[in-house]
């Protein structure tokens, strides 16, 4: 990616936009434009640069009156900084919902404007989040207006920071929406545990398995009470977390019926050894056994002989 243009001397910026890569000269001209209009008028005759050229670049008055008389790119148009109030309040009620939608991100809205917009979000994430949230997700004052906000899309994005102080995670925790509860279970490190089980409660699978045993705050005491007769496989995996689970548990749940539950129990330490023996003979938990700790050196080296692997 090139730099931004303030970060690259004039002399090379002169000659990125000169290259004789036209590839390379869009890529200047894009950085350039944020600062100078009328590269960013050059770039809207150029239909490949145009949409981001609205989004960022510094623009003419003439240009943008006649992008939002044309339709040009609405959505991205009305995220640009410099578009003019008059227009942005005319995008703000656009007919097009993107439009209305892009309006209602705009960082200079105070709250009360930002909800008088007719704006729809639904329940899935914007791809990387609203830029100048996620551009400020270290910045404390952005941390206090993005969470505290009344717009989705402003806390989804504040979810992904890592930097949320206490009270403002406890806040996005209580949000009661469900993009919030995946993005604090990823990025932040004391998402509370009733978050986590919220998640995995809810999306099973990889992503809870991942979250399960790599989350620092993901509960293990007491699984096993709660979980090991659950109806549900996913949870009866976690039973194998729980520090106190018994090797008679342990065994149990390697016949389970879900197989990633009998995986689970394969590779644990109180699996008892005869189980474990048992285990490097069935198929789909052989991988599992073969990394159980308490395999004994010379069943491992068996194991690696019969494949045909130097011991």
């Amino acid at each position: 990616m090139l730099p931004a243009a303030r970060a690259v001397p004039p002399g090379d910026r002169s000659a990125l936009l000169a290259d004789p890569d036209p590839e390379v000269r869009r890529a200047a001209a894009l950085g350039e434009c944020r600062q100078d209009a009328r590269v960013t008028a050059e770039l809207l005759r150029d239909p490949e640069s145009a949409a981001e050229a609205l989004r960022h670049g510094v623009l003419h008055r003439a240009d943008a009156e006649r992008c939002v008389a044309g339709r040009t790119h609405l959505a991205a148009l009305a995220e640009n900084p410099s578009l003019p109030a008059d227009l942005v309040e005319r995008l703000a009620v656009d007919l097009d919902e993107d439009v209305r939608l892009a309006v209602s991100l705009r960082p200079e809205l105070d709250e009360t404007r930002r909800m008088l917009i007719d704006f729809t979000t639904g329940d899935l994430d914007r791809g990387d989040g609203v830029r100048w949230v996620r551009d400020g997700l270290a910045d404390p004052e952005v941390l206090r207006r993005a969470p505290t906000s009344a717009h989705p899309l402003l806390r989804r994005t504040a979810a992904r920071s890592p930097h949320l102080p206490p009270d403002l995670l406890d806040l996005l925790a209580r949000a009661e929406d469900q993009v919030v509860d995946n993005l604090l279970g990823v990025y932040h490190p004391d998402t509370p545990e009733e978050v986590l089980m919220r998640v995995y409660a809810r999306l099973g699978g990889t992503f809870s398995a991942w979250m399960a045993e790599t989350h620092p705050r993901f509960p293990r005491e007491g699984l096993a009470a709660r979980y090991a007769d659950h109806p549900d496989g996913n949870y009866r995996r976690l039973a194998v977390r729980d520090p106190a689970a018994t090797p008679q548990l342990i065994e149990r749940l390697s016949h389970d019926p879900e197989v990633w539950t009998r995986q689970a129990a394969a590779e644990d330490p109180r699996l008892p050894l005869h189980r474990l023996r048992e285990a490097l003979h069935v198929p789909e938990l052989a991988s599992s056994a073969g990394t159980n700790p308490a395999l004994p050196e010379d069943e491992m080296t068996a194991v690696l002989e019969r494949a045909g692997i130097p011991t």
